[in-house]
C-alpha cells in the first residue's frame, strides 16, 4: 500500500504543477487561429490547375502535421487557392516560411567554377552560388527528392560542426546516388568537379567533396548520405520536414495572412460544457445510488481521472478540440466500466464469505476482473495507436486523446480506486459493510439468477433478427445515400464586410434560422464575417447575406468561392487504412489471447454496429462530418470492449465446465456480465443523454451516434457475437478454451457460475 500511496502522491504533485504552469492549446473550433491563403502558380512544366492544387494541398498537409499542429483545416478555395487554418501556432511566421517553400530537392555533379569569360551555361547547366558564395556550374539533376526514403537530423563531431541531415534513398535512387558520386570521385582531390551539390529551391544547401577513399566509377554505396552545412537545430529540423513531406508540384505564393475566430460560438461551447457537467453529475449520482460508499470512492476516482488525463494532455502539448475530446468520452466509459467490473466481482467474492474482510474481497475482485480490464484496454490501445501512427487530421487527434484517456483510466482504476477502496473499506462492523454498497446483490443480479442460460441454443434465430436489422441499415445507405458534410465534399465560402465588429454568435444563430444550421461562421479579421457551408444557389446566397445584414446592419459581399474538402482524398485513405489495420490488429490479439473464433465473432458484431449507425444516420438525414467520424471510431471502441468482457467470461467458464454445451457457456457468460453491462451502460448513457438534449447541434449528433452505437454494441454482443461464436464452434470445436490453466473454481459458485 505504501507504494500505491507514493505513486498517487507523485501523480498529484505532477498534475498540480502542469495545471498551474501550462496553458492548454485550443483548436480552431474553440479558439480560432492563424489563416494563411496561398496562391498556386504555374511552373515551367506544370499548370496550376485544380488537380495540381489538390496535390499541393496534400503535401502541405503533411508539412503541417510534421510541424506538430493538431487539427488544422486545409482546403482548396476556387481553382488554385489553398486556405490553411492553424490553431495554437506559437510562431505563425515560421509556419508560413516552412509550408510555403516549394522544396524542390535535387542532387547535381559540379562541372566547374564560373569564371569571367567562361562560355554561357548550356540548356542543362545551372549557375548557383555555394555556401561560401563561389559560383558553381552544375550539371543536370542526377536524382530528386522523390527518391528519398526517409530523412532525420542529428549531431556528430565526426560528421562535422553543427547539425546535419541524414538522407536514405530508395532502391533506384540509391543506384543513381552511386553513379553521381562515382563520377565525382574520378576528379582530383580538391578539384571543384569532385564536389556534389545538394540544391533546395535554387539554393545550394551543401556541396561536399567526395571522400578520397571513394573509387572512381564505384561511388558511395549503401544508399544514404549526410547533408552538412553547419545547420542550427531548427534549420536541420525544417529541412527534414521539407524533404520528408515532398516537393510541391507547383510553387505557391502567400497572398494573405490573418487571425480567424473559433468555428464554434461561445454559446455553443458553454452549452456543451454544461451538458458535460450535468451528465457527469448524473453519472456520479447513479454510482452513489447503486454502490453507496463504494460509489463515492468511484466518483472521487473519476475526478482524479479527469485531472490526470487533462494534465497528460497539457504535458504532451495536444490540441483540445471538440472532435478530439470524443476520445475522452470513450475513455470515461472505459473508466466507469473497469470500476463496475471490480465492484461486481467484489460483490461476488463477498457473497462467498459474508463474514470475511471486505478489503480481501476487493483484492480478490481486482484479481478476478483484471483479465477483462487488461484485454479490453489493450484492444482499444491497439486501435488508438494505429490511428495516431497512420492517420492524420481529426482522426489522428482522436487517436491521441483516446490513448491518453485510456492510459489515465487504467491508472485511475488500478491504482487510485484500489487505494481508496482499501483505505475506506477497513471497517468490520455489519452496518459498515452494508453501507459499503458491495455487500448486496442488486435487482439485475437477482433477475439473472432466475434465467436459463440455454437461451442461445438456437443461434440461427438470433442471427436472422440481426441480419434483418443490418439489412434495414444497409438499405438506408444504398437507397437514400449518406449526406456527406463540407469536410468530405467541399462547399462554398461567403465573406462579408460589416459596418462594425458584431457578435458572431448572433450571426451564427441568424444564419442557422435562415436554413443553414450546419454553416461554419467565423470572424475573419476586423469587421469581416466568413460563412462556410455546402454549395448553395443564388437564392441561398441571398438568404445568408440577408441574415448577416439583419444582425450587422450592413453586409457587403467581398468573396464567394467554392472550396474543396478539408478531409481530402489522402486523409480519407489514411483513415480507412488505419481503421482497417486497427480491426485486424484487434482480431489478431483476440485470436492469440482467446480464440480465433471469438475474434471473428467480435469483428462481425463490430461491422454490424457500424452499418446500423450509418443506416440510422442516413434514414434520419443527418450529416456525415468530422464529428460523426470521431463518433464512429468511438462506437467501434465500445463494441469491441463489450464483446471482450463477455468472451473473457466465456473463456473462464469453458475451462471450469469443459463438458457443458458451448451455447450454454456463452449464455451463462452473457447473463453473468449483465449487471456490469447494465450499470456501465446507464452511467455512460447519462453523459451522452445530457449532450444529446443540452449540447450544441454537432455534439448532439455526436451523442446520438454514440447512444446508437452503445445500444447496438450491447445488443450485438448477445444477438450476433455470441451466436456467431456458437456456429463457428459447432463447425470447428474448441472456441473459448483457455490457453493457460486458471485457478480451480470455488465450491461456493451457484449453478450459473460467477456473476460479474
Amino acid at each position: 500500500m505504501l507504494a500505491q500511496v507514493l505513486v498517487c502522491l507523485g501523480m498529484a504533485i505532477a498534475c498540480a504543477y502542469l495545471l498551474l504552469t501550462t496553458a492548454p492549446r485550443l483548436g480552431l473550433d474553440l479558439r480560432g487561429g492563424t489563416q494563411i491563403v496561398l496562391q498556386a502558380k504555374d511552373s515551367p512544366t506544370v499548370t496550376a490547375d485544380a488537380e495540381a492544387t489538390d496535390r499541393a494541398l496534400e503535401v502541405l498537409r503533411r508539412r503541417v502535421d510534421a510541424l506538430g499542429v493538431s487539427e488544422p483545416m486545409l482546403a482548396r478555395s476556387g481553382e488554385n487557392r489553398i486556405v490553411v487554418e492553424l490553431p495554437g501556432v506559437q510562431d505563425p511566421q515560421e509556419a508560413v516560411e516552412v509550408i510555403g517553400k516549394t522544396a524542390q530537392l535535387t542532387f547535381h555533379n559540379v562541372e566547374g567554377v564560373e569564371t569571367p569569360g567562361a562560355p554561357p551555361p548550356s540548356g542543362n547547366q545551372r549557375i548557383l552560388p555555394d555556401e561560401a558564395g563561389t559560383q558553381l556550374r552544375l550539371g543536370p539533376p542526377a536524382l530528386t527528392g522523390d527518391g528519398v526514403e526517409q530523412a532525420r537530423h542529428g549531431t556528430n563531431p565526426q560528421v562535422g560542426p553543427g547539425w546535419f541531415v541524414s538522407v536514405e534513398f530508395t532502391g533506384p535512387a540509391a543506384s543513381s546516388w552511386e553513379q553521381l558520386t562515382g563520377r565525382a570521385a574520378c576528379a582530383a582531390p580538391g578539384a571543384p568537379e569532385r564536389r556534389v551539390a545538394i540544391v533546395l529551391d535554387d539554393r545550394v544547401v551543401s556541396s561536399p567533396q567526395v571522400d578520397r577513399q571513394i573509387r572512381c566509377g564505384v561511388g558511395i554505396t549503401g544508399g544514404s548520405t549526410n547533408i552538412t552545412g553547419q545547420f542550427s537545430q531548427a534549420e536541420a529540423k525544417d529541412l527534414v520536414l521539407l524533404i520528408s513531406a515532398g516537393a510541391l508540384p507547383v510553387p505557391v505564393e502567400i497572398i494573405e495572412q490573418r487571425t480567424v475566430g473559433p468555428t464554434l460560438g461561445s454559446d455553443a461551447i458553454e452549452a456543451s460544457a454544461w451538458a458535460s457537467i450535468i451528465g457527469l453529475a448524473l453519472t456520479a449520482l447513479f454510482l452513489l445510488v447503486v454502490y453507496r460508499f463504494a460509489g463515492l470512492i468511484s466518483v472521487l476516482a473519476l475526478l482524479g481521472y479527469a485531472v490526470i488525463s487533462y494534465a497528460a494532455l497539457l504535458a504532451v502539448g495536444a490540441t483540445l478540440t471538440m472532435p478530439g475530446l470524443a476520445g475522452f468520452v470513450l475513455a470515461i466509459g472505459m473508466a466507469v466500466d473497469a470500476t463496475v467490473l471490480v465492484f461486481e466481482r467484489t460483490r461476488e467474492e463477498h457473497a462467498k464469505n459474508p463474514h470475511g474482510s471486505m478489503v480481501r474481497a476487493v483484492d480478490r475482485g481486482y484479481r478476478g476482473a483484471m483479465s477483462a480490464i487488461v484485454d479490453s484496454n489493450i484492444t482499444t490501445l491497439l486501435a488508438a495507436g494505429l490511428l495516431f501512427w497512420l492517420a492524420s487530421g481529426p482522426v489522428r487527434g482522436f487517436g491521441v486523446t483516446l490513448t491518453i484517456g485510456v492510459l489515465a483510466a487504467l491508472l485511475t482504476s488500478l491504482v487510485v480506486t484500489r487505494l481508496l477502496l482499501r483505505i475506506g473499506l477497513r471497517g468490520t462492523s455489519p452496518r459498515w459493510i452494508r453501507a459499503s454498497g458491495l455487500a448486496r446483490d442488486g435487482r439485475v443480479r437477482r433477475w439473472v439468477d432466475r434465467r436459463n442460460p440455454g437461451f442461445l441454443s438456437r443461434p440461427g434465430r438470433w442471427l436472422a433478427a440481426a441480419a434483418l436489422t443490418v439489412g434495414i441499415g444497409a438499405a438506408g445507405v444504398a437507397l437514400v445515400g449518406p449526406d456527406f458534410g463540407v469536410e468530405f465534399t467541399g462547399g462554398q465560402v461567403l465573406e462579408y464586410r460589416t459596418s462594425s465588429t458584431v457578435d458572431i454568435g448572433e450571426i451564427r444563430t441568424a444564419v442557422g434560422d435562415a436554413g443553414f444550421p450546419r454553416a461554419v461562421v467565423q470572424s475573419s479579421g476586423d469587421a469581416l464575417v466568413s460563412v462556410r457551408t455546402e454549395p448553395v444557389d443564388q437564392a441561398g446566397v441571398e438568404r445568408i447575406r440577408t441574415a448577416v445584414a439583419d444582425v450587422a446592419g450592413q453586409a457587403q459581399q467581398v468573396r464567394d468561392e467554392r472550396i474543396g474538402p478539408s478531409l481530402g482524398a489522402e486523409l480519407r485513405a489514411k483513415a480507412f487504412l488505419a481503421l482497417g489495420l486497427a480491426v485486424l490488429a484487434q482480431l489478431l490479439y483476440l485470436a492469440i489471447r482467446f480464440d480465433w473464433r471469438l475474434g471473428v465473432a467480435t469483428v462481425v458484431a463490430l461491422a454490424q454496429d457500424v452499418v446500423i449507425v450509418l443506416g440510422v444516420f442516413t434514414w434520419l438525414g443527418k450529416s456525415f462530418d468530422g464529428v460523426f467520424l470521431a463518433a464512429l471510431l468511438t462506437v467501434i471502441g465500445y463494441s469491441v470492449n463489450d464483446s471482450v468482457v463477455v468472451f473473457d467470461r466465456v473463456r473462464e467458464l469453458r475451462h471450469e465446465k469443459p463438458r457443458e454445451p458451448f451455447a450454454r457457456v456463452v449464455g451463462s457468460a452473457v447473463l453473468q456480465t449483465l449487471p456490469r453491462t447494465v450499470n456501465t451502460g446507464i452511467g455512460v448513457l447519462l453523459v451522452l443523454g445530457a449532450l444529446l438534449f443540452l449540447g450544441d447541434g454537432s455534439l448532439a449528433d455526436f451523442a446520438l451516434a454514440l447512444i446508437l452505437g452503445l445500444v447496438a454494441g450491447t445488443v450485438s454482443t448477445v444477438a450476433t457475437a455470441g451466436p456467431v461464436a456458437i456456429l463457428l464452434d459447432n463447425r470447428w470445436p474448441g472456441a473459448g478454451k483457455s490457453r493457460r490453466r486458471r485457478a480451480a473454481p470455488s465450491k461456493a459458485r451457484n449453478d450459473h457460475g460467477a456473476v460479474v
